[in-house]
């Protein structure tokens, strides 16, 4: 078990434990890009909202998500908020018999959200039976746990590449098409061009979905829907209540409810 501090430095690839859970209540994080050669890792929030970036793309850890994590995996977690954050390390070679290779998000079950706060709080050498009989429960929840699918391709193109991550480190919103073809001194028509090879998506569409995805994470974090209507710049509270609904299937209430 390790209890970090704010800003604490830790390396899980120099401990030589199978199994290495952390704990720590952190704000204002910012992991930087880093791997771990030789780990595996779960991460997870009970509260609070994570921002995870890649190579190629921006993922959202809100309460009833995690996140696997295969070795060698480039990655970055930020947040600004208060986040309790859980992180279970475990041997390559150790989960590579229960997971297959590949980031996965998924989701989390009240069951696999209590065995994930037992690993990170027990001790790393003491894998006793008890211990050993909750792996069993807790491997066996996580291969049947739903794939969540809410992903953000990001442009690897050098002129968007560095605004992006503004965007996402800064949390402030991607400009109208105009504007942004007015700050890189790039046509419009040349950045839906470019957005659609690189990201799947017209840079309008890129633009909404980053929004749905800023719209849960200030949802989790507990902004009401006015709030998040005035932060995320829409023209009325109903607005944002039928764009929500657009991409989700449910209004913001009905879907933080039904994660609950």
């Amino acid at each position: 078990m390790a209890v970090l501090k704010q800003n604490e430095d830790f390396d899980a690839d120099s401990i030589h434990e199978q199994i290495i859970g952390i704990a720590s209540d952190m704000v204002m994080h910012d992991s930087g890009f880093h791997l771990h050669t030789t780990k595996a890792q779960l991460l997870y929030a009970p509260s609070g909202c994570m921002t995870v970036t890649t190579s190629d793309r921006q993922l959202i850890l809100p309460p009833f998500r995690m996140l696997w994590i295969p070795a060698n995996e480039l990655h970055r977690v930020n947040f600004r908020n208060i986040v309790a954050y859980r992180s279970i390390y475990f041997d390559d070679s150790y989960s590579g018999k229960y997971m297959k290779s590949g980031l996965k998000v998924l989701h989390v079950n009240p069951l696999l959200k209590e065995i994930i706060e037992r690993i990170c709080f027990w001790e790393w050498s003491d894998l006793g039976q008890d211990q050993t009989n909750l792996l069993k429960v807790f491997w066996d929840e996580l291969s049947k746990a739903p794939e969540e699918k809410l992903e953000l391709k990001m442009p690897v193109d050098r002129r968007f590449m560095k605004i992006s991550e503004e965007w996402t480190l800064r949390k402030s919103i991607p400009p109208m098409l105009k504007d942004l073809a007015e700050r890189t001194g790039a046509v419009e028509k040349t950045i839906s061009r470019i957005f659609k090879k690189e990201t799947g998506l017209s840079y309008q569409e890129w633009r909404q979905q980053w929004r749905l995805q800023r719209s849960i994470e200030l949802l989790v974090e507990g902004n009401s829907i006015g709030e998040v209507s005035h932060i995320l710049d829409f023209s009325s509270d109903s607005a944002f209540i039928e764009f929500f609904k657009k991409y989700t299937g449910s209004t913001p209430l009905q879907y933080l409810m039904r994660h609950e």
